[in-house]
């Protein structure tokens, strides 16, 4: 597996999104939903990742540099790729590309209901928080955050 900057507009990787916003958008009010747009992840301030298994991606992740600080979002695995340590190695090479930028933390706001990435990311450094950046406090959302050391 090779993960790799990526390109939202990738059919495959567009695929991906897609089926990760529907599953969103099955579990959470459109309120709480706070997924970025294809166009909204192909603009400079977004570092976006594909991770492939040959022709085939597998997952993809990206952050967006906020000030100071880096916001995780797109995180998502196929089917296929789940088990396989896929959204692991995408969130390696955020937190590398993030340090790589001098960013102080990665933060990150998820679904309540999404125990696999509250383990993930707990697994990963990352610890509770409470809302940042234009967020409110709603049932739906868990915000984390994880300071970075520019050193690694």
């Amino acid at each position: 597996m090779i993960v790799e900057r990526g390109d939202p507009r990738d059919p495959q990787v567009t695929a991906l999104l897609h089926a990760s916003h529907a599953l969103m958008e099955s579990l959470f009010p459109p309120e709480d939903n706070h997924y970025l747009s294809i166009d909204a992840l192909c603009v400079p301030e977004v570092h976006f990742f594909a991770a492939r298994d040959g022709d085939a991606v597998l997952g993809c992740g990206a952050f967006k540099v906020m000030g100071d600080y880096g916001e995780v979002k797109s995180m998502f695995t196929a089917e296929a790729g789940r088990g396989k340590g896929v959204a692991s190695a995408v969130l390696n090479a955020i937190e590398a590309q993030a340090r790589d930028l001098g960013l102080k933390d990665l933060k990150l706001e998820t679904g309540d209901l999404l125990h696999a990435a509250h383990k993930l990311y707990a697994k990963h450094g990352f610890t509770i928080c409470g809302p940042f950046g234009d967020y409110t406090e709603n049932k739906s959302s868990v915000f984390m955050e994880k300071p970075l050391s520019v050193a690694p």
